[in-house]
C-alpha cells in the first residue's frame, strides 16, 4: 500500500485499520450495471481502495439518463459506459486496477465473467438478468450484493454468502420466485427520484465493504426497503439458509432481432413502441404506442404481419418478446435490433 494518506480517515475508525485496508486493496469486485446504481456505488468503491473492479456494461450514454447516472456528462452522449466509467474513476483513484467488459452479461459469458472476481454488485434493471447474475452466483459460490429502485423507494440484501456449516444464505429466488417483468414498469414509463439511486448504490458499496472487510451488521438474509419520501427504512428477515436447489442457470430465451434497414421502406410489419409517452413524443418511427407495462396478449390477437417492438437501447422491446412469445406462439416477433439509439446515432 503506497499511499496510506488517501485512506487516513478511514483506517482511523475504531477497528479499522491497515490490515483491514490491505483487505480491500486485495480484493476483486465486479460491478454489473454501470447506470444509476453503478455509477454511485462505482465511484465509493474506487474511492476506498478496492484494488480491483470490473465494470460489465455493454450500453452507451444517454442524455435521459443524465438525472441518475453522475459519473458522464452531455459530451459523453454515445459513448461507451464502461470506458466513460473507467476513465473517470482512475483520475479519482490511480492506485487500483479497473477492468471492463463492454458487454451486456448472458447466458454465453456470465459465468465466465462472474468467476474472476470474489464478489459482484447487481446493479442492473432487469428481471433476466437479475436472475441470470443470481444463478451464476449461486453456481460459483460468489456473494451477490443486490439492489433496486422504482420511483421513490429502493431495495438492498446480500444474497448467497456461506454459512459456518457450509449452507448458503437466502437469493433472489428465495424471496422472487420469478416476477412478471412487463407487469412492472421500468424508470423510463414509471419515473424514479434521482437520489434514490445515489442512496441504493451507496449503500451497496456500503455493503459490499463490510463484507470484504468483515465488519458486522451484513444485510444477509434480509431485505432493507428505504422509501425516500418519508426516509424511512424497514428491515423483512428471511432466514438464515436459502431453500432454492439451483443446479444450472435459468433455461435461455432466445429472442430474434432485426436491423431498421430491413423495415425501413417495408409494409410488412407491425411496429410497436414500448417506450414512454414522452420519449414517444420527442422521436418515434411510427407504429402503434404500447408502454411496456401495459402490454397484454390480446392486443395482438388480430394482428398478422410479424410484429417488431422498439426502444430506445432494444432491453424493453426485447422484454417485450420474452413476455409475449409464450402467450403468441403463431407469431413473429422481434425486438428492434440495438434500438433507437442506435438508429440516431447512424444518422
Amino acid at each position: 500500500m503506497n499511499d496510506w494518506l488517501r485512506y487516513s480517515c478511514q483506517i482511523a475508525l475504531p477497528g479499522f485499520e491497515k490490515a483491514t485496508q490491505e483487505k480491500l486493496a486485495e480484493a476483486k469486485v465486479l460491478v454489473v450495471g454501470a447506470g444509476g446504481l453503478g455509477c454511485p456505488a462505482l465511484q465509493y468503491l474506487s474511492a476506498i481502495g478496492v484494488g480491483c473492479i470490473g465494470i460489465a456494461d455493454g450500453d452507451t450514454v444517454s442524455i435521459n439518463n443524465l438525472h441518475r447516472q453522475i459519473l458522464y456528462t452531455p459530451n459523453d452522449e454515445g459513448k461507451k459506459k464502461a470506458t466513460v466509467a473507467k476513465e473517470r474513476l482512475s483520475q479519482q483513484n490511480p492506485d487500483i486496477d479497473i477492468e471492463t467488459h463492454d458487454l451486456f452479461v448472458s447466458h454465453d459469458n456470465v459465468m465466465d465473467v462472474v468467476s474472476r472476481y470474489d464478489m459482484v454488485l447487481d446493479c442492473t434493471d432487469n428481471f433476466d438478468t437479475r436472475y441470470l447474475l443470481n444463478d451464476a452466483c449461486v453456481l460459483t459460490g460468489k456473494p451477490l450484493v443486490y439492489g433496486a429502485i422504482y420511483q421513490y423507494e429502493g431495495q438492498i440484501a446480500v444474497w448467497n454468502v456461506a454459512n459456518n456449516d457450509g449452507t448458503y444464505s437466502p437469493n433472489y429466488r428465495d424471496l422472487f420466485p420469478e416476477v412478471n417483468a412487463a407487469a412492472i414498469p421500468n424508470c423510463a414509463d414509471g419515473g424514479v427520484m434521482p437520489t434514490i439511486a445515489g442512496v441504493i448504490g451507496c449503500m451497496q458499496a456500503n455493503e459490499a465493504v463490510k463484507y470484504i472487510t468483515g465488519t458486522e451488521g451484513l444485510l444477509v438474509g434480509k431485505l432493507l426497503v428505504f422509501d425516500a419520501r418519508s426516509m424511512q427504512s424497514r428491515v423483512m428477515k428471511l432466514g438464515t439458509q436459502t431453500k432454492t436447489n439451483i443446479t444450472q442457470l435459468p433455461q435461455k430465451t432466445v429472442v430474434n432481432e432485426i436491423e431498421y434497414n430491413a423495415i425501413q421502406s417495408s409494409t410488412d410489419y407491425e411496429l410497436v413502441d414500448v417506450r414512454s409517452e414522452e420519449e414517444r413524443h420527442e422521436f418515434n418511427i411510427g407504429g402503434l404506442h404500447i408502454p411496456l407495462h401495459e402490454l397484454k396478449a390480446d392486443l395482438f390477437i388480430s394482428v398478422i404481419k410479424p410484429i417488431v417492438f422498439y426502444c430506445a437501447s432494444g432491453k424493453r422491446s426485447t422484454v417485450a418478446v420474452q413476455q409475449l412469445q409464450k402467450e403468441l406462439p403463431n407469431n413473429k416477433l422481434y425486438s428492434l435490433k440495438g434500438g433507437l439509439n442506435s438508429l440516431r446515432q447512424e444518422h
